[in-house]
């Protein structure tokens, strides 16, 4: 998967589901995905939240991108304003210091800052996945999508690949099987919680969750998926 910043809680059930977690650092970063954003809660509504980058080209991957030299002072915009936000969450005081850490990580580096972020987190939901990073991987890096999934698997000799149910018509189950791998698709449950007294907005960053549950809560919500077969 490529690296995102506090993503959705379906990013962390599927670490959460696996042995092996590979985090693409030699991918071309993408400008309006998830990689520097995400979504959080303000009035009742959803609103993002960015990681200034600092302009480079569009072609380098995201271990060869970094963060705005600006990114000192606009920490502090990003944490002033996740506190004004969620300050009257029932579980701000216990999760802000995480947010907090995550946004003081002193390296530059868009994936080094990233990785971090997630590993901060997923030590605090006591996930104990192993994560690589794909550069690492003594694998053919020109392949592309499912051919180069394949690869990674051989290399790791997994026996299983999961994917997040967004991708079940980019995969074929017979291609895995003829490498002798099972394919398979996490599927989240719904998730829903109090935000307030708004209407639920779902599927919000994993800041949002920090803020209304406890740490036991989350980890509940963890299990709130199916692993289902592939086409």
């Amino acid at each position: 998967m490529q690296p995102y910043f506090a993503p959705y809680i379906g990013y962390f059930q599927l670490i959460n589901s696996v042995d092996v977690f590979v985090l693409y650092d030699n991918i071309e970063y993408t400008k309006k995905g998830w990689i520097n954003r995400n979504r959080i809660l303000l009035n009742g509504k959803d609103e993002y939240v960015s990681l200034p980058l600092k302009k480079d080209s569009d072609f380098l991957h995201v271990n060869q991108r970094f963060l705005a030299d600006s990114y000192l002072t606009d920490k502090i915009r990003i944490q002033n304003k996740l506190s004004e936000i969620y300050k009257k969450a029932p579980h701000f005081i216990d999760s802000f210091p995480l947010v907090q850490s995550i946004l003081n990580f002193e390296n530059s580096n868009l994936f080094d800052f990233l990785k971090n972020s997630i590993q901060l987190i997923l030590s605090y939901l006591d996930i104990k996945t192993s994560i690589i990073n794909s550069s690492d991987l003594k694998i053919n890096h020109d392949l592309k999508s499912e051919s180069k999934v394949i690869e990674i698997c051989q290399v790791l000799k997994s026996d299983t690949y999961i994917n997040p149910i967004g991708g079940i018509t980019l995969y074929s189950s017979e291609n895995f099987l003829s490498h002798n791998i099972n394919l398979r698709f996490l599927k989240s449950d719904s998730i829903q919680y109090s935000q307030f007294k708004n209407e639920f907005v779902p599927w919000l960053s994993i800041i949002d969750l920090l803020m209304f549950n406890s740490k036991q809560e989350i980890q509940n919500f963890l299990k709130k998926c199916e692993i289902i077969q592939g086409l």
